[in-house]
């Protein structure tokens, strides 16, 4: 029923304006391609390029040769010349899992160690189905009697069975020698050294010596016996698991005497648990880097004050983070699915499962519970592992101008078509411009790329927001493959330049070749950090590729001509200039403003904008207020783009006269912007007149 008021009082009601409306993600550029690590086909945003680095690495190992992928080259050059935000997916080939924690343990021991080992026991004071102990390098070890026999002096036990009384290290090496406990007083010095060598678990026991005595108890073994060690463990407190994805992230191995992991690496990471607080009922959890050592840690993130009390505020998946994202597909489109309670906090790792909650872990005086000190961590470290998935081949790939129709990289075209479908939403994500390096515009030489060029290129067509940077050709073609591959694209909203570029891996500090959608987002950045995006990203003040060392082909003036006619942008190389970009057509065939990519991105700007104000007044009352709260808005905004040399004149219409009864009547608000773009001065055209001595200059 709803509440109303009859009588004179007093209604209270509430209004939840708390909710929390999730924003796209926003982003002046978008790369997708492979990366080193990271996590897959999750769109995620990156502000610099150290940020780059932490969440995708650079380099990485192929058979002998050391490897950047186009990805992390983009990124550095966009960000070198001034990019301020870059919106990175990962692509693989194949199925990747995250990497795991090795074992983090309490104190509480979850089993205790057995083993069974057939001896024969000399005694007159143990009777029938007896029990006594010993010790083996302060690990007591109990006995149990079965198939026990009495004669008047002598107790044969054929069978017995040993378990240790407390946890310790059962990880014993192959070399490792176990003295009997110093509280055993040994019949003979010989038996003193118990020599073993394992595997796995297996454990061998070669006593050295016949008899010996075990206080009142004489023994002597029946010979070296093989027996098998299980439980042994302490209980199993919780369970990391790495954000990012991939072998790489597999940093278990053996551990040397410096704290060194054969398999750690720069870019797998480890972890430490220190600081545990039993009257607190807290502890520290520290990531280090994977190739860091005891003596040197590197330390990536600590979490400090860490509970397990799922009720208090610091419980450890409330302050790091739970939730797990995976790529859902539905009726051909695919969305991500966010599964956890808790926001991702931490940039390495989540938390899986927590398997020694201590709910409410203090009693009503304030002290411990007894039930829940034993499941605290103890102070140890270890490692990652498990994780599946790699793109890396034994054998040197084909990477920079090697790529092919079959290999882009490690991978196949159809790697990337999730990501671009991902990708095709504006609602949960916005950039600028979009680049693909390593995908191929060439259906001839490049036919496996075509279907998925096409796919992005209808993608971006229908956001209708942002422009696509689209290679041609690979490494080594001619001019009439260009122009030929050009003709057959038609669209404002993408792009292409030629020839490639080369220039130096900052990784590898080598001389690479990389296609031209490699380079140009760092054009893009540089011209919208030193003009606007209506200015043309070309020429000598913004068309510079400062990063370049030479271009794959040093073009002449008719080859610079013949591709500006086929809608291609030349890369050309200047003296005192050099390697500079020199041309801004889209691939539109139709003569219009929209061929030119200062006037394509200069709609994009403004949409952007007047969208957004108009996604404000959606549901409004359809009044003459309404309207006027919108040219209030886009009028002072395309004024000052005019100021900014965007607009040579522009006009807004939104009243009675496009917003008639019928249109009301059909819930219908109707604005109609008019603008006029600035247009780029591409022909200069200078008339050199000589004149006859005496004649008058004309005014």
């Amino acid at each position: 029923m709803a509440e109303t008021i009859v009588s004179p009082g007093v209604l209270a009601r509430e209004n939840d304006q708390s909710f929390i409306t999730e924003q796209p993600i926003q982003a002046g550029a978008a790369i997708i391609g492979p990366t080193v690590k990271g996590k897959v086909n999750i769109p995620t945003l990156c502000t610099t390029y150290s940020d780059y680095l932490s969440k995708y690495g650079s380099t990485f190992l192929s058979g002998s040769q050391t490897y950047s992928y186009f990805t992390s080259l983009s990124a550095y050059n966009y960000f070198q010349n001034g990019g301020t935000s870059l919106l990175v997916t990962r692509v693989v080939s194949g199925s990747f899992t995250p990497a795991t924690s090795s074992r983090i343990a309490t104190s509480t021991a979850e089993t205790q160690a057995t083993a069974s080992l057939n001896l024969t026991f000399i005694s007159s004071s143990v009777a029938s189905g007896g029990s006594g102990s010993f010790g083996v390098n302060g690990i007591t070890f109990f006995y149990t009697g079965s198939n026990v026999t009495n004669s008047s002096t002598q107790i044969n036990i054929n069978t017995a069975s040993f378990a240790a009384s407390t946890v310790a290290d059962y990880a014993f090496s192959s070399s490792a020698v176990f003295t009997v406990s110093s509280s055993v007083a040994p019949y003979s010095s010989s038996l003193q050294n118990i020599s073993s060598s394992a595997t796995a678990t297996d454990l061998k026991l070669t006593y050295i010596g016949q008899n010996g005595v075990i206080g009142n108890n004489q023994y002597y073994t029946s010979g070296s016996t093989n027996y098998n060690f299980s439980g042994g463990t302490n209980t199993e407190m919780l369970v990391l698991e790495t954000l990012t994805e991939g072998e790489i992230m597999n940093s278990d191995g053996t551990l040397d005497a410096s704290g060194n992991l054969t398999n750690g690496t720069k870019d797998n990471i480890r972890w430490q648990v220190t600081n545990t607080n039993v009257n607190n009922g807290t502890f520290e959890l520290v990531i280090r880097r994977g190739d860091d050592t005891t003596i040197s840690p590197i330390v990536v993130e600590t979490w400090s004050n860490l509970s397990l009390d799922p009720e208090a505020t610091n419980y450890i998946e409330k302050v790091i983070g739970n939730q797990v994202e995976s790529i859902t597909s539905d009726s051909g489109e695919h969305f991500i699915n966010l599964v956890g309670e808790y926001t991702n906090q931490s940039r390495y790792v989540r938390v899986k499962e927590v398997k020694t909650l201590t709910p409410s872990y203090f009693d009503n005086n304030g002290d411990p519970k007894s039930l829940f000190t034993g499941s605290l961590p103890i102070t140890s470290s270890g490692t990652f592992g498990s994780a599946d998935g790699t793109n890396i081949p034994g054998t040197e790939g084909k990477y920079y101008e090697n790529i092919t129709n079959s290999n882009i990289q490690g991978l196949e075209a159809s790697d990337y078509s999730t990501a671009i479908s991902l990708l095709k939403s504006k609602d949960s994500y916005q950039y600028n411009f979009i680049t693909v390096p390593g995908l191929v515009a060439d259906g001839t030489n490049f036919s496996s790329h075509s279907s998925v060029v096409s796919q992005l290129i209808s993608n971006i067509e229908n956001r209708g927001d942002t422009m696509l940077i689209l290679d041609l050709v690979g490494y080594g073609s001619n001019i009439l493959p260009v122009t030929t591959n050009a003709i057959a694209y038609d669209t404002s909203y993408a792009a292409s330049y030629w020839p490639w570029v080369k220039t130096i891996d900052p990784n590898t500090s080598k001389q690479v070749w990389v296609p031209a959608s490699t380079m140009i987002p760092g054009v893009y950045a540089f011209n919208d950090s030193t003009s606007e995006p209506w200015f043309a990203p070309a020429g000598t003040n913004r068309g510079v590729i400062a990063t370049a060392i030479r271009a794959e082909r040093n073009l002449t003036q008719g080859n610079r001509d013949l591709l500006y006619e086929n809608k291609v942008n030349s890369i050309a190389t200047f003296p005192n200039t050099g390697v500079t970009v020199f041309g801004q057509k889209t691939l539109q065939k139709r003569k219009s403003a929209l061929d030119r990519v200062n006037v394509r991105r200069l709609l994009i700007e403004l949409k952007s904008f007047i969208s957004q104000v108009a996604d404000t007044l959606v549901f409004e009352q359809n009044t003459e207020v309404t309207r006027n709260i919108f040219l209030s808005q886009v009028n002072p905004y395309l004024a000052s783009v005019q100021q900014r040399q965007g607009l040579q004149d522009f006009k807004v219409v939104m009243d009675d006269s496009n917003n008639t009864p019928t249109v009301i009547d059909n819930n219908q608000l109707v604005g109609q912007i008019f603008i006029q773009p600035t247009r780029t001065a591409e022909f200069i055209i200078l008339d050199f007149n000589v004149l006859p001595t005496g004649a008058t200059f004309p005014s």
